[in-house]
């Protein structure tokens, strides 16, 4: 079952330094409908202004991964991390029992769009991660790249819950295959570019939940910016 989710059905906030569209319930966008898709509890696609972002605050009992799409975020937290990162570069948590930590871009002119992800770990109480990975444009260019996995997985991001996000920036003619294995599901979103993901048409900023399928076909209709999560059918 191939569920498409465009963009325009998507909450959305408009605080003047923070422009957000909201895939599940949050913040001001309350959907009890649209809680989450199994272990995916938040993507939000945020685009923060110049000179501003988000003051330290607490999280617990979350995983998290921003997915720099364009421009600077510097990170900072209560674990004494603090560094800047760009496009198509990662940066992760796993809050454990709590921690603080602030993200801002302190560039002058420049937006900073990246999506922000939650994950429900496994259980609570676990200890803290933190950590990033600079990748390079050459490692998703026509591939799939596997960003994050779980501690058993392959990627050289891994966290607690069993998941596999993958990313890739395809050319047009330049198509990909995945299959999905008994008792996964997805979660596919349509960053950049438009595709056609099987038999369905997906534009910038589209998302798609995907169920009881054996194999994604990505065929990029324009020059396309894919990421899509991997996990349990639940």
């Amino acid at each position: 079952m191939l569920k498409k989710l465009p963009k325009d059905n998507m909450g959305t906030s408009n605080l003047g330094w923070l422009q957000s569209r909201f895939h599940f319930s949050f913040a001001e966008y309350r959907n009890p409908n649209n809680i989450n898709f199994g272990v995916l509890r938040v993507l939000n696609d945020d685009i923060v202004h110049p000179q501003s972002g988000f003051d330290m605050h607490p999280h617990s009992n979350i995983e998290i991964i921003s997915y720099i799409v364009n421009g600077e975020i510097t990170h900072k937290d209560s674990m004494g991390n603090a560094e800047t990162l760009k496009r198509g570069e990662i940066q992760y948590l796993s809050a454990g029992d709590g921690i603080y930590h602030s993200e801002h871009n302190l560039h002058k002119s420049d937006d900073l769009r990246l999506l922000q992800i939650w994950i429900i770990p496994p259980k609570t109480g676990l200890p803290r991660l933190y950590g990033s990975k600079k990748f390079e444009e050459n490692e998703r260019k026509n591939r799939l790249l596997n960003i994050v996995s779980s501690q058993n997985g392959n990627a050289d991001i891994k966290i607690y819950q069993d998941v596999n996000i993958y990313v890739s920036e395809l050319e047009i003619n330049k198509s990909l295959e995945f299959e999905i294995k008994e008792n996964r599901q997805i979660y596919f979103v349509q960053i950049e570019g438009s595709s056609k993901i099987n038999d369905v048409i997906l534009e910038d900023g589209d998302a798609m939940e995907i169920v009881d399928e054996k194999k994604l076909i990505i065929n990029p209709i324009s020059n396309s910016h894919i990421l899509f999560i991997e996990m349990p059918k639940k």
